[in-house]
């Protein structure tokens, strides 16, 4: 049974499926804590009221100083004796050498099908850029943004009457799937690090093929 954080900044929706997800029998990782950078998240709440201990670890009281803040961090997940830690809308960037302590043991999920539209404002990026398909990508933190080895993606359709709203409605539905999945996947083994690359012991989807738009 793994040992996982989940460190949030705001609502932590992803943080409310991944603690739902948890509570399953068989579920191979336990949240045993939800770390937030501000006081006022949101996501605090719901987590108390899932019976999950929260802590707060206010990053603006050390202002630029992201290694002092990251001592702080890393003592807390010490305490917590913590295997995994997963990124729930998490507003802050981390120094490289956090991210190599937690290399292959740190999640992020970001609402596209990375590598295409990383950064800000993805869903209009995606309506922008024309694609027909967008999603969302569960991967392992590396020092680039929205960057390191996928772990799993979904997709959703882009319709023509889409706004950037109404496409990450839809979206935010296949992140709270997969995130779950990705999770109990690497907690239970199935993942292994080649490189850049995520090879997991798990099977593609039987109905592969999702194309869009669909001519009948």
């Amino acid at each position: 049974m793994k040992r996982v954080a989940i460190l949030i900044s705001g609502r932590g929706s992803n943080m409310t499926a991944l603690v739902k997800a948890a509570k399953a029998e068989n579920f191979p990782a336990e949240i045993v804590v939800v770390i937030s950078n501000k006081g006022d998240a949101a996501g605090l709440e719901n987590a108390k009221a899932a019976g999950i201990p929260t802590l707060v670890i206010e990053s603006k009281s050390f202002g630029g100083d992201r290694a002092a803040f990251e001592a702080k961090l890393q003592s807390a997940l010490d305490d917590n004796r913590i295997d995994l830690i997963c990124l729930g809308g998490f507003m802050r960037l981390f120094t490289a050498e956090f991210v190599q302590r937690w290399h292959g043991r740190m999640l992020n999920i970001h609402p596209s099908l990375l590598p295409s539209f990383p950064g800000l404002d993805p869903h209009g990026q995606a309506l922008r850029a024309g694609v027909k398909i967008s999603g969302a990508t569960v991967h392992f933190v590396i020092p680039e943004t929205d960057a390191g080895p996928i772990i799993m993606q979904g997709a959703v359709s882009v319709r023509n009457d889409d706004t950037a709203e109404t496409l990450a409605a839809r979206v935010l539905e296949i992140e709270h799937r997969i995130y779950p999945d990705a999770l109990r996947l690497v907690a239970s083994g199935g993942t292994q690090l080649d490189g850049d690359i995520c090879k997991t012991s798990a099977n593609a989807s039987p109905d592969d093929a999702l194309i869009s738009p669909e001519v009948i």
